[in-house]
């Protein structure tokens, strides 16, 4: 159920939680949840079986330059025979063959396993984005937040597809290899592991330029995003103002801001490979050169030697694949740390743990002495108090920004109020699940929003186990029966992104039908008519007195001749409410209802008629 707009102080909708407090370096917390996903639960015992044919692949590598060594041995030393070197030769191949067969096998694991991984957390992020409160959108651009859903979620992916794998192949090829080496000949393993801790300090300092460099990329992505996103959405403001120049100026400097933190990032992290190739270089030298001093002096064969210098190319390497999977993994980080602190959020307005079912009893509804803020010590409502009996049409108006769709807002539940209490049946909204409550309360509002899909799957859309004859027949009632039937493929017409492709009273109807399908039990109409010709209006009005018929509803209304049938008008002025009666009784008293329908009704301006419209205070 989409909610009534209410403008909200801007500080509340541009802060974000980056900006809110500093954050302290969490990379192995990050990493560890990132993992999880990977490794927690169901997927454990197919994690295990990829490490263990990991383990046995690299094992069969590393046992190649040891059989490999023996096999020079066989023929360089006296004794050496034919049939010895083929068993040397044998087991080299059967290593290969086990290393191979085994690494398709773990490949194919930890393919499954990242997919699963990105899976999971896709879903686990969407689903919670739905939990939360309003108040977290309020806070979050729409731009920023597809931004974390795609542009976060993606880098995540790029860490869970491309490192995850290799980084744990190299921590275990590194590990059996030290051991092998160990084996083999201490002195030439202390050589070989000499330039290592230099190395290991060469990575720590990349990664503490390169961390915040990669947490700043993807902030600066997120803007770029979501400038883009809303740029999109609102491109007829863009064209109809002429401002594409300005649009392509401020996007282009979004674009040089993601380019001169990214140079920097990537940059830093790819030095890594460079400087890691040289320690190579420079490691297989010191144990070549001792090690031909120990052939020379009789203490060492050949073959191990060259067994060795194997096994320093081969310690190398997963080193060096580590150190250039950094980049990967710290752009994971960051993604993971933006991603996370969504995931972190917790819903304003919760079920209490005794919360019970709400239970419809006609529709009374009850404010007393209501207070309400979206930040603390910044009333918008004040002291508003007012009843409505069951099926009582209330109407609601007043100058914009009043607090008028506010009222709506907070009577659904979806912000919690400071003060005061809402009754609906006798019931305290505080103690109802808030399921119950919004299942009965139907709401249609300014903004028809559709989804892109046929008619008939936008008004099943709204209740469980609709039927087509009862959405035909809804639409029947909300008058958009004869213009479905006109469509090209009637019911099934696929409909563009938000109905895009009907016209403003053809969307309207549409929502219309859709409240009458969820058969709702009280009814909030926010400006339901506002942007529609006289004809459609009459034809959208003969459709909402169908659908009102019956149930307590609440009408909020700029254009006042949609209200004046109601049983009770409420009039809002800087978050309170003013005046409440009926429209000829405020009319008779010649207050602030007056003074609004004066100015409608006879066509003049403010200062022309009686009353102070500098009155008017927005909230």
């Amino acid at each position: 159920m989409t909610v009534a707009a209410e403008t909200k102080p801007t500080e509340f909708v541009d802060m974000k939680p980056e900006q809110a407090i500093d954050r302290p370096d969490d990379t192995g917390k990050i990493l560890g949840r990132l993992l999880h996903y990977m490794t927690g639960e169901k997927q454990r015992g197919k994690f295990y079986l990829a490490m263990v044919a990991r383990f046995i692949a690299v094992a069969g590598l590393v046992a190649l330059p040891f059989l490999t060594g023996e096999a020079i041995n066989t023929i360089s030393e006296p004794g050496g025979t034919i049939a010895v070197l083929w068993n040397w030769v044998i087991l080299a191949f059967v290593a290969g063959a086990v290393y191979l067969t085994l690494s398709v096998i773990a490949e194919r694991l930890f393919a499954d396993l990242a997919t699963k991984a990105l899976y999971k957390l896709q879903v686990a992020l969407f689903d919670h984005i739905q939990s939360l409160s309003l108040n977290f959108y309020d806070r979050q651009p729409i731009g920023e937040l597809m931004s974390r859903v795609t542009n976060d979620t993606e880098v995540i992916s790029l860490f869970y597809e491309s490192a995850v794998s290799p980084i744990i192949r190299a921590l275990i090829q590194v590990l059996l290899i030290l051991t092998a080496m160990l084996l083999i000949s201490w002195p030439l393993t202390i050589v070989a592991v000499l330039i290592i801790p230099v190395m290991l300090i060469v990575t720590y300092v990349i990664m503490r330029i390169s961390t915040p460099a990669f947490a700043k990329l993807q902030e600066e992505l997120g803007s770029l995003s979501g400038f883009q996103e809303e740029s999109i959405s609102g491109y007829k403001a863009i064209i109809s103002n002429r401002q594409q120049t300005w649009a392509d100026k401020k996007n282009e400097d979004l674009a040089v801001g993601v380019f001169d933190v990214g140079t920097k990032a990537f940059f830093t992290s790819l030095l890594q490979y460079p400087l890691t190739q040289s320690f190579s270089m420079v490691q297989i030298v010191l144990v070549m050169v001792v090690g031909s001093f120990a052939v020379m002096a009789g203490k060492m064969p050949l073959g191990t030697v060259i067994a060795f210098a194997s096994y320093t190319s081969l310690l190398i390497r997963p080193l060096s694949e580590i150190a250039n999977l950094t980049s990967t993994t710290l752009n994971s980080v960051a993604g993971g740390r933006r991603v996370f602190s969504i995931m972190d959020e917790e819903p304003q307005i919760e079920d209490a743990p005794d919360a019970v079912p709400f239970e419809f009893k006609g529709g009374q509804v009850n404010f007393e002495d209501v207070d309400f803020s979206y930040i603390p010590g910044r009333k918008i409502l004040k002291h508003n108090t007012f009843d409505a009996k069951p099926g009582q049409k209330i109407g609601i108006c007043g100058p914009t920004g009043a607090g008028k769709s506010t009222i709506i807002n907070i009577l659904t539940r979806y912000y919690e109020i400071d003060s005061g209490i809402i009754l609906i049946d006798g019931q305290d909204l505080r103690t109802l699940t808030q399921d119950s409550l919004r299942t009965q309360i139907g709401t249609v509002l300014q903004e028809a929003f559709l989804f892109s899909d046929t008619v008939m799957a936008n008004l099943m859309y709204a209740r469980k186990g609709a039927t087509e004859e009862e959405c035909i027949e809804a639409a029947k009632k909300a008058n958009a029966h004869e213009f479905i039937e006109h469509l090209p493929q009637g019911y099934n017409t696929m409909l563009t992104e938000r109905g895009a492709n009907l016209s403003q009273g053809q969307r309207q109807m549409l929502t219309i039908a859709r409240a009458m399908v969820a058969d709702p039990k009280m009814l909030i109409l926010d400006e339901a008519t506002s942007n529609v010709d006289t004809r459609t209006e009459k034809l959208i009005q003969g459709g909402l007195e169908n659908l009102m018929k019956g149930k307590t509803s609440f009408v909020i209304a700029h254009r006042l001749s949609t209200i004046r049938d109601s049983h009770k008008i409420l009039v809002v002025n800087g978050g309170e409410i003013v005046e409440q009666d009926t429209h000829d009784n405020l009319m008779a008293k010649k207050g602030f209802y007056y003074t609004l329908y004066m100015s409608q009704f006879k066509g003049k301006l403010p200062g022309e008629i009686s009353g102070d419209l500098a009155e008017f205070v927005s909230t």
